[in-house]
């Protein structure tokens, strides 16, 4: 691969607030912020505001944000049709533990944009709503073991944190035909670890061996439709459809986690888009442009398990604030073109992208979703988390890093897609960042040609 035109320097970033943020953060906060996701050391960003398509941080450095909070801003940040209807909505009260009209419309919007999910509840976080999800497949079949796809996140409960980010994944998950169960981080009981059995994303084979094997035992799949914690890896022609009739072969549920894909992909999300129907589904993050609102749901037969037999409850589950996003949010998505135009701004971003790589050479493919894609640097488009590890991510994660000086903000990590808001389709995103990433990548290439070093050298940094 060759470099491009002689690369203009990176501007220095003035961030000696976020220097001072940091130091005093480190006192109280492990790691100066309050996700492990966040913590990027020195270089940890604290941010300002945002407007739109865009964020400051608080050396009022302006970035285009192609991360999106991880997804949730659908619409962009500070939408003033969600802020002001939430603002008038809240002045009524806040959290009582009763429900009110918000919640109930909320729910009816969820089915309808679903159109297959006829019973759902709310809750704060996908974390928890994916928690609960797998709880009622338990209860309803009786049986104790969840299969997930190795590399899928479902978030931070100790169900699933199983064979989530290992860095060596051809080493540290096992063989390929019998994959093992590594547990992300310590505090996680070895009881809980073993009622999860991982499998291979788009290995169809394997998984119809594991339910053969512990077909009695399984209670259901969870399965994030694409691969969202590898850059959104797509299913191969035919895995989904597979996956729905081998649960239904052996009567275990099939759970969406649509955390990431739910109003993203579709207005009834990735089982739309995939045509595909599970029984229970998870949503978050874009339902609520940002505010923390999550749901849980599915056919009334799997649903039934509530209220009489299964524990759900959750005192700001349904909050008026979260509840009052999630109304006016859904109704955007259901009456405007504001997917549609998401969908634009990421395809015509693509383009830039692929003309850029293109001209020096660079093997590439995109993964995922135009609302949510990633740029995997190989030859063969990826299908699975174990390809992830094939693939040049150090050279990824330096171009993404060296793109925040420049003024874009992707995640600095391979395995997060970028995301895309309807705001980006009117600030000339499709423009300036294919030039960002272009100055990025070629200074990394550079840094690389000096020093001979395969991750790049300072350019890695936010400068």
């Amino acid at each position: 691969m060759t470099a491009g035109p002689a690369t203009r320097p990176a501007p220095t970033l003035d961030r000696s607030r976020q220097r001072a943020m940091y130091a005093r953060a480190l006192g109280h906060l492990p790691g100066g912020t309050d996700s492990n996701f966040r913590a990027w050391g020195e270089d940890t960003v604290y941010v300002d505001r945002g407007l739109g398509g865009r964020v400051w941080d608080l050396d009022g450095n302006e970035y285009i944000d192609l991360r999106m909070g991880y997804g949730p801003v659908i619409l962009g940040h500070g939408d003033p049709r969600v802020d002001d209807h939430v603002n008038e909505r809240m002045r009524k009260g806040v959290s009582f533990s009763l429900t009110s009209e918000d919640e109930v419309q909320a729910v009816e919007l969820v089915c309808e944009l679903t159109g297959w999910v006829k019973k759902a509840r709310l809750t704060v976080s996908g974390t928890e709503a994916t928690m609960h999800a797998m709880r009622i497949a338990r209860a309803y079949t009786g049986r104790d073991r969840i299969v997930k796809f190795e590399g899928q996140y479902h978030g931070v409960h100790d169900y699933a944190l199983i064979s989530v980010t290992p860095d060596r994944p051809q080493e540290e998950l096992g063989d390929a035909d019998n994959p093992v169960g590594l547990a992300w981080g310590r505090g996680i009981p070895e009881a809980v670890a073993r009622t999860i059995i991982p499998a291979r994303y788009n290995a169809l084979d394997v998984l119809r061996r594991i339910f053969e094997r512990d077909a009695a035992d399984i209670a259901g799949v969870i399965i994030e439709p694409v691969l969202g914690n590898a850059q959104g890896i797509l299913p191969q022609p035919g895995f989904h459809e597979a996956i729905r009739a081998l649960t239904r072969e052996f009567g275990a549920v099939l759970i969406y986690d649509e955390v990431k894909t739910g109003f993203r992909f579709a207005r009834g999300g990735a089982a739309e888009y995939f045509g595909v129907t599970p029984d229970l589904a998870t949503f978050a993050k874009a339902m609520g442009n940002g505010y923390p609102v999550a749901a849980f749901g599915g056919s009334d037969e799997v649903m039934s398990v509530l209220p009489d037999h299964v524990s759900h409850g959750g005192t700001y589950a349904g909050n008026r604030v979260a509840a009052a996003a999630a109304v006016k949010t859904l109704m955007i998505i259901k009456e405007t073109d504001a997917l549609e135009r998401v969908h634009a701004t990421g395809r015509a971003v693509q383009a830039g992208l692929k003309e850029v790589l293109d001209r020096r050479g660079i093997a590439h493919t995109f993964t995922g979703h135009p609302a949510m894609f990633g740029i995997f640097f190989a030859e063969r488009a990826p299908t699975e988390y174990r390809d992830w590890a094939d693939s040049d991510h150090e050279l990824y994660d330096a171009v993404a890093a060296a793109m925040h000086p420049r003024g874009a903000m992707p995640e600095p990590d391979s395995r997060e897609p970028w995301f895309f808001c309807e705001a980006h389709a009117d600030e000339g995103v499709v423009d300036r960042v294919p030039t960002i990433f272009a100055d990025a990548l070629d200074a990394v290439l550079e840094a690389r040609a000096r020093s001979g070093s395969m991750a790049g050298t300072a350019e890695q940094h936010h400068g």
